[in-house]
């Protein structure tokens, strides 16, 4: 393997940068930074501020534009990166080599870059792709870094101000995450895709693997999450997602699979509460994903919410949210931390938000649910050889932000005979309630597998939502969108018993299956578990409105098939309509959902909306994307 190496590319406008004393934050207020992924460790994508507001919000502009299209062997269409702010300088990632970049905050001119070349590393990464950011950690006296995980998975320090590695961090600046793996020396799969989070001086990474629907092997990497010292790069710990003999937790997995199976990753974003000193994990399901006979059992802890102790990495409480995921049904997204009062009394609240749509909703101190949570019989596989989870955890409140199951309801419906051209459609195919397992893409009762929703991609995912601490309430984007799961064997690919075998979803009469909206914002009350409003995300696509099957309907507002990306205000919730959407920025009252303003822009939102504050003027800055090369576009009221 080729030896990695670590370039920096100092930009000529390093040399005057580096002479101008930035803005510095003060009491007047005329700084507001983003110094952490979701706004800060609780993962709220929250922020009071609020010089732009309901009265001015239409007159937005684009104030600056960074393009993104020059960096890696070839353009990136789609930069999920949130740039974090701090004393005046934006601090993003570019290009699937996952470029890591300084910006004028006030400009968009650039700073500096630092670009890896991993060589063999990069070219064996299975996710190449820029990432969702980096993390910034100071020691309070001049010391400040910026922390990045690379498609290679590697652990990186460069210091914030030039850009150049601290050589006093790991071995030169970097940390190779290899050298601590579980599992298979010649079939590795890993990488990390979310930034790092620093809790402290404890920086902690969470990996991701290859899509895991049809791996080549039972036996793979573990997803295991580890603490390093953000002076010396230094191992702090490591949290086993996949016990060891002996183990809390090894015990739920049968025939001793916890030996051989992988994955359990935390691809998620991390969140952490500095007051009690405890990470929130949000880990993904074991391998593989639509068929588990190879892992019997429960599978602890896949598919749980974890807490933490951030100094030992000592588990604290768990939470296991699916029993033996057969779904691909993950914990996407950052966990959300909100102080909220349920009956009376004050609750330091964790949200996990899923792809199954559940707001799962526990005491962040205890574990403790904050509403009730009810062991329910669910449908049994009678694939050959999986085991399947007799029961599994249903949360009593809130109820789900999406559709879950699918039944003949949830046909689409627009006139009677679209309705009966979809009843017919699924004739070949398994409906039912959530939790219903894939089945044979060649089944006895002549069916070619299972109508599933939501689909491998959610409900939610990792574009999750945003919280308002002021109000208690929660905002989740997602979409309805099912697909067809299937099994079948391919023995020549894998020693794994069945892998997934896509089949086509059914679009009576040129329409989507399932009625919409297909694409929401859901509004939770998250101190009484209650829905307060939802809004379709999008207007409808032009291939429905223009159907020929609908000429002289009128038809309410369907929203894409999109996830919409949230960040709060004060006075706002700002909605991207999202990747799979249009190229729109849109402002929603926070209190009903009404549409305020809408914002077009020059691509499709890719990542998380960021706001900040410099010289007393409030900047949004999103990236996006699609209809060209990536780009990040910085919005702000005329001067």
């Amino acid at each position: 393997m080729r030896k990695h190496r670590l370039s920096v590319l100092l930009l000529a406008a390093l040399a005057a940068a580096s002479q101008v004393s930035l803005a510095q934050s003060d009491e007047s207020g005329a700084m507001a930074e983003w110094p952490v992924y979701g706004g800060s460790t609780l993962s709220q994508f929250y922020s009071p501020l609020d010089r732009i507001n309901a009265e001015n919000v239409g007159d937005l502009r684009v104030v600056w534009r960074w393009y993104a299209g020059s960096f890696g062997p070839r353009p990136e269409l789609k930069n999920e990166t949130t740039p974090l702010m701090i004393d005046g300088v934006l601090y993003a990632t570019a290009g699937i080599t996952r470029n890591i970049v300084a910006i004028d905050a006030a400009s968009g001119a650039t700073l500096w870059i630092w670009r890896p070349d991993e060589g063999e590393r990069f070219d064996n990464s299975p996710r190449k792709i820029s990432g969702r950011g980096v993390a910034y950690w100071t020691d309070g006296e001049g010391d400040e870094r910026i922390f990045t995980a690379t498609p290679g998975f590697f652990l990186v320090a460069l210091d914030a101000d030039t850009g150049l590695p601290k050589r006093e961090f790991g071995e030169a600046g970097v940390v190779d995450m290899m050298q601590w793996l579980r599992g298979p020396t010649d079939n590795i799969e890993i990488t990390s895709t979310s930034p790092p989070l620093v809790l402290g001086d404890v920086v902690i990474v969470g990996p991701a693997h290859g899509v895991g629907a049809r791996p080549n092997s039972r036996e793979q990497t573990k997803g295991d999450v580890r603490g390093f010292d953000a002076r010396t790069g230094e191992l702090l710990w490591t949290f086993r997602t996949i016990p060891e003999p002996g183990e809390f937790g090894f015990d739920t997995w049968l025939n001793d699979s916890a030996l051989y199976t992988g994955n359990a990753g935390v691809w998620g974003p991390i969140s952490g509460d500095p007051e009690l000193g405890i990470v929130y994990l949000p880990v993904e399901m074991p391998t593989s994903d639509m068929y588990g006979g190879e892992r019997p059992g429960a599978n602890l802890f896949g598919n749980s919410l974890v807490a933490l102790d951030v100094r030992t990495g000592e588990r604290i409480w768990h939470q296991q949210l699916i029993h033996h995921d057969i779904w691909d049904w993950d914990n996407p997204t950052a966990p959300i931390l909100l102080d909220v009062t349920v009956d009376g009394r004050p609750v330091k609240a964790v949200v996990q938000l899923t792809k199954q749509a559940f707001a799962y909703a526990f005491d962040r101190e205890s574990g403790e649910p904050l509403w009730p949570m009810e062991e329910r019989p669910v449908a049994v596989s009678d694939v050959p050889g999986e085991w399947t989870a007799p029961t599994q955890p249903f949360p009593t409140k809130p109820a789900a932000f999406d559709r879950q199951g699918f039944s003949e309801d949830d046909l689409v419906d627009f006139t009677p005979e679209i309705k009966a051209a979809a009843l017919e459609s699924i004739q070949d195919l398994r409906i039912g309630p959530l939790f219903t397992p894939p089945s044979l893409l060649e089944a006895e009762d002549g069916t070619r597998g299972t109508l599933v929703l939501p689909h491998y991609g959610g409900g939610a995912n990792w574009e999750g939502g945003a919280a308002d601490p002021e109000t208690g309430i929660l905002y989740v984007g997602s979409q309805t969108n099912p697909a067809v799961f299937a099994l079948r064997p391919d023995p020549d690919f894998t020693d794994i018993r069945y892998v997934f075998a896509s089949g086509p979803v059914p679009d009576p009469m040129g329409l989507p299956i399932v009625k919409p909206p297909w694409g929401r914002i859901t509004a939770i009350d998250m101190n009484t578990g209650e829905h307060v409003w939802m809004v379709a995300n999008g207007d409808t696509p032009e291939d429905v409105a223009n159907n020929p099957a609908l000429a002289g309907i009128e038809i309410p507002r369907t929203g894409k098939f999109s996830r919409a990306l949230l960040l709060a205000t004060k006075t706002l919730l700002f909605a991207g309509e999202g990747y799979g959407g249009d190229p729109m920025l849109r402002a929603h009252d926070k209190a009903t959902g009404e549409i305020i303003a809408e914002i077009e822009l020059p691509g499709a939102v890719s990542g998380k909306p960021m706001t900040y504050m410099l010289d007393g003027r409030q900047y949004i800055v999103v990236s996006v994307g699609r209809q060209g090369p990536a780009e990040l576009v910085a919005l702000a009221l005329p001067d």
